[in-house]
């Protein structure tokens, strides 16, 4: 089997047409790492050259599917990475290169010849949610959550899935209140092709799986590739490109900056607790007063 650092993938024993693709840093609720977008996109191609694969369940080890970005430690510091720059002016392009790669290496799941299943318990949430929805069905637990709260400041879904898998109406409402869905919500808003006890969860996604995976390899690529195409027709590499502009932008406009500030004066835990709580967000003038305070009391 293929030895990646942050995922694992093997063909599931009762079925070797089926493959299992692990996100395993459970001691991190498979938060995503700089690494992990790669891994996975080597995992699905090795799944993509094993003939015997029909298709591949994503899933994650431990508590939850995936947490979202690793973002505390980038958040508390000053250290400078490409999607959270210090130095000034911004550099849009060095933080879309390095967002676009992500999303790029999110989107080998959604190209993939080999259909795609995502087996959600626990939570699928920010970075987490765009993993899960660039699958191309969606199983979950009734208790499992799916949502991306940092649209209410610090973020943009950059694979833009929202709107495809979910409708227009819908998609605005999540991203402009950053709520979470839990599993039986969406199935009943069509977000997921099922949502089943926790319990039920693996063997009702093995069972969908084995169905798909005694259908011919070119059939499934061919009805998937008219499906992706009537998206790509709609715009989606055009509303990516948008999304992932737009996600440099909100880390480092003047709200960013401000959660960032508090992240590093208060924590990261008390900056995410703030905006998820729905009270208002501080921006503009107002956001840009508490950073110089802030900045002031860090430098006194």
């Amino acid at each position: 089997m293929p030895d990646f650092d942050t995922v694992q993938i093997q063909p599931d024993p009762r079925n070797p047409r089926i493959a299992r693709l692990l996100l395993n840093r459970p001691e991190r609720l498979n938060a995503i790492t700089a690494g992990m977008p790669r891994d996975i996109r080597s995992a699905v191609e090795w799944a993509n050259e094993n003939d015997e694969i029909h298709v591949i369940i994503v899933e994650g080890a431990g508590k939850g599917f995936c947490g979202g970005y690793d973002l505390a430690d980038s958040a508390q510091t000053l250290r400078d990475q490409p999607c959270q720059q210090e130095q000034y002016p911004w550099d849009p392009m060095l933080d879309y290169r390095a967002m676009k790669g992500f999303t790029e290496d999110f989107m080998s799941l959604w190209r993939s010849p080999k259909p795609t299943i995502a087996q959600v318990h626990g939570a699928a949430v920010a970075g987490g949610s765009d993993i899960a929805l660039c699958c191309d069905l969606l199983v979950m637990a009734d208790d499992a959550r799916i949502g991306y709260m940092p649209t209410r400041v610090w973020g943009c879904p950059t694979t833009a899935m929202w709107t495809y898998r979910l409708g227009f109406a819908r998609a605005k409402q999540m991203m402009f209140t950053g709520n979470v869905l839990d599993g039986r919500t969406a199935a009943a808003w069509g977000l997921a092709n099922a949502s089943v006890p926790v319990a039920e969860l693996d063997s009702h996604t093995f069972e969908l799986a084995e169905r798909i995976a005694g259908v011919p390899n070119s059939h499934l690529a061919m009805h998937k590739m008219v499906v992706n195409q009537v998206m790509l027709t709609m715009g989606l590499e055009q509303s990516q490109t948008m999304a992932t502009l737009f996600d440099g932008i909100t880390r480092h406009n003047p709200e960013g900056l401000w959660f960032r500030r508090y992240a590093q004066e208060a924590g990261f835990k008390a900056a995410v607790a703030w905006r998820d709580s729905g009270q208002p967000i501080p921006e503009g003038d107002e956001a840009r007063a508490l950073i110089r305070q802030m900045e002031d009391r860090r430098k006194g």
